[in-house]
């Protein structure tokens, strides 16, 4: 667990936790009140009930604070925090995530499990549907792990669907991933998910929460949690998304806070196509590789991932060119062991949503290499699990 800045004092951030969690104030009520205290939010506990009722708080929550309930409450939810080996951030802290300060109602206080350094590092809000097709399971995992790879957070929502198979490929990736909950932070949901949450904390990710512990998953705290979502990212990648979803939402809401959207293209007859599709007719950019999203980042936010990237490389001693390579199209094409030259050239010509038959692959390839060369690379390919032999000599790309 990473300590916040010892900097605030305890009693400022005893605080905003007993805002928060006082009946009746939202978030724009608590940050309005710590303003009006001059940004001395510990000054809210020596406050007369006169006083706390000129702060804009409603008459029972200001009775809530004056009677002392709010600061036990916050007391004993600090320390169940740490118990459960947690932590919390509240908007004076270092360690709160600075993106989310610029939209219009930041949550005061975040739960936080895992390492809360990483909210403040770039990343990518990847979001859809809950019932993806295999194309798009497909192209959420493998978005985010080459993402991932060249040092982009991955942010989700940890739902089933397309939000499991970002957080996997980020994992898988050995990167970052961020699960953003609607519920407390001691809720899985959903529960089967519960391998995964262990998987993003031990991987030096991290679970985040605006609700307090022993939330339960109730249907209003997910548009909530989108905007969440949304505001720490520096864009969000739709990939499946039916017509009415959660995901427009959460689409709205970055395109609201000035957050690029992107959008990976689906096919017109499949329903899920609808949101990213319709996404794209109004601005959104067409996604289909890490490239797309890389080239859009904004300059500052590209050159220092890259010299992340490239401090990383020296640390581990790696081989001349190998950072470089992280940056070049075609990649590896997935996880594993990098493909050669050929399987290179065999994989780039495949697509996920369409076969394509043998005769034409070879007639495709000819100019480069010889038929032996290609059924060697395809055999090797398929061994690798990056490709997929359907019937009548088929072949289709499996990320």
């Amino acid at each position: 667990m990473v300590e916040v800045s010892s900097q605030v004092p305890a009693e400022r951030r005893l605080a905003w936790m007993a805002l928060v969690l006082t009946p009746g104030m939202g978030p724009t009520r608590c940050v309005r009140a710590v303003q009006r205290l001059g940004g001395d939010a510990e000054r809210l506990f020596g406050a007369s009930l006169t006083e706390l009722e000129g702060l804009g708080l409603p008459a029972g929550a200001a009775q809530h604070v004056f009677d002392g309930r709010s600061r036990k409450a916050a007391v004993e939810e600090v320390s169940r925090l740490t118990e459960a080996g947690a932590m919390f951030l509240t908007m004076d802290d270092e360690e709160y995530p600075g993106r989310l300060m610029e939209i219009f109602d930041p949550p005061p206080v975040l739960w936080v499990r895992g390492d809360a350094s990483i909210l403040n590092r770039a990343g990518i809000a990847v979001v859809g549907t809950r019932n993806p097709t295999p194309y798009g399971s497909g192209m959420a995992e493998m978005l985010s792990r080459d993402l991932a790879k060249r040092g982009m957070v991955i942010q989700s929502g940890m739902a089933r669907g397309v939000d499991t198979c970002a957080h996997k490929g980020a994992v898988d990736a050995g990167g970052k991933t961020v699960a953003v909950w609607g519920t407390g932070i001691d809720v899985i949901y959903p529960k089967e998910n519960k391998k995964l949450a262990e998987q993003i904390v031990a991987s030096g990710g991290a679970i985040v929460s605006e609700f307090p512990l022993g939330t339960f998953p109730a249907p209003q705290n997910f548009p909530i949690r989108n905007r969440t979502l949304s505001g720490m990212s520096v864009g969000v990648l739709v990939v499946e998304a039916a017509e009415h979803s959660g995901t427009r939402i959460t689409a709205r809401c970055a395109l609201e806070q000035g957050r690029d959207v992107y959008a990976v293209p689906g096919n017109a007859t499949n329903k899920n196509a609808w949101g990213p599709n319709t996404l794209i007719k109004q601005g959104a950019k067409l996604t289909a590789t890490w490239e797309d999203i890389w080239e859009d980042l904004q300059s500052q936010v590209r050159v220092a991932l890259e010299e992340e990237l490239e401090r990383r490389a020296g640390r581990n001693e790696s081989k001349p060119g190998e950072t470089a390579s992280l940056f070049s199209a075609g990649g590896s094409g997935g996880g594993g062991e990098p493909m050669s030259e050929h399987e290179r050239l065999v994989f780039s010509e495949l697509r996920q949503d369409e076969a394509l038959q043998l005769d034409e692959l070879i007639e495709r390839l000819e100019p480069k290499m010889v038929s032996g060369e290609i059924f060697t690379a395809l055999f090797e390919l398929e061994l690798a699990g990056r490709v997929k032999q359907m019937p009548g000599k088929n072949y289709l790309r499996c990320f």
